[in-house]
């Protein structure tokens, strides 16, 4: 049944999602005098509830800069802002639909959700990569050959570095974990030499560990993935704002101040710092802003 009712929720938004579109975002926040932010919960440091249940992050940052230009568009300072929050199932639909205008967290923009929806100018470009003690000294995918290493169950990311055992003949002994917590904890115990998963995943489960200084993530990335900021699909005029405002934090370097605020500095509510300073991939982002859902153009 739960099922059926999310389908059904899907074929409701796109079949309402061409009317929505062709009349336009920017006609419906000045009607109603409001802009929807779709959110997560816990999507750190992206967007996640800080200790007072309010939606917190950097991509909510970045979003806000977005407001902010809708704004001045519009010429209304005193638009109101609404905070919806959405989940991996359901956040598509929510955007399609007309419930969320922006949708604000950790959403990878692929090639198969530009079916569905339009992305703005990429935040954040992560990889899939291990995780390991600085002492056990590995550095490559070859330092791993024989070695016992973990990753969650029902990710892309066991799967993809099962595929590349097989392929590259590495005889890797590879534990499936019920979560990523239960994965670190596996290193920390030595049960596994290294973890594989999204790296700043890898960055947070670090920080927040008991010897962070400990372990280091890894050099090579086996697949790189880049994070956007939903919009609905087909308005262009719409997305031109938001390309434009975007577009000017980051080539204006604005962008550097908010990346430090949130991935090397303390954090609410916990004050975890992640210690991840911006890669090559996202500064090239930042100096040549794209939207595209193409890994490669991120290697």
């Amino acid at each position: 049944m739960k099922r059926i009712a999310l389908a059904a929720l899907s074929l409701f938004a796109l079949a309402s999602f061409g009317a929505l579109a062709q009349e336009g975002t920017l006609k419906k926040i000045k009607d109603t005098g409001a802009i929807s932010i779709g959110h997560r919960d816990a999507s750190l440091p992206f967007s996640y509830y800080d200790d007072k249940q309010q939606p917190i992050g950097y991509a909510m940052d970045l979003c806000m800069k977005i407001v902010d230009a809708v704004k001045a568009e519009l010429k209304m300072p005193a638009l109101k802002v609404n905070y919806q929050l959405v989940t991996s199932a359901n956040r598509i639909p929510l955007m399609a639909n007309g419930t969320i205008d922006l949708e604000c967290g950790s959403t990878t923009n692929n090639i198969a959700r530009q079916e569905q929806v339009w992305f703005t100018m990429t935040h954040f470009v992560t990889a899939n990569r291990w995780i390991a003690k600085k002492s056990s000294k590995i550095k490559s995918l070859q330092d791993l050959k024989g070695k016992t290493i973990v990753s969650t169950a029902g990710t892309t990311n066991i799967k993809q570095i099962t595929e590349i055992n097989a392929a590259q003949n590495l005889g890797m002994n590879i534990i499936s974990a019920n979560g990523h917590a239960e994965a670190f904890q596996m290193v920390e115990t030595g049960r596994a030499v290294a973890f594989v998963m999204d790296d700043i995943l890898l960055a947070s489960l670090a920080a927040s560990s008991q010897k962070p200084g400990d372990y280091e993530i890894s050099a090579q990335g086996l697949s790189v993935e880049p994070y956007g900021i939903m919009v609905r699909k087909g308005d262009k005029a719409f997305k031109a704002v938001a390309d434009k405002a975007l577009t000017a934090v980051y080539t204006s370097g604005q962008v550097n101040a908010i990346y430090d605020k949130w991935f090397q500095k303390p954090i609410p509510p916990k004050g975890i710092n992640l210690h991840l300073p911006m890669g090559p991939a996202l500064k090239k982002v930042m100096a040549k802003p794209t939207d595209s859902g193409d890994p490669k153009v991120y290697e």
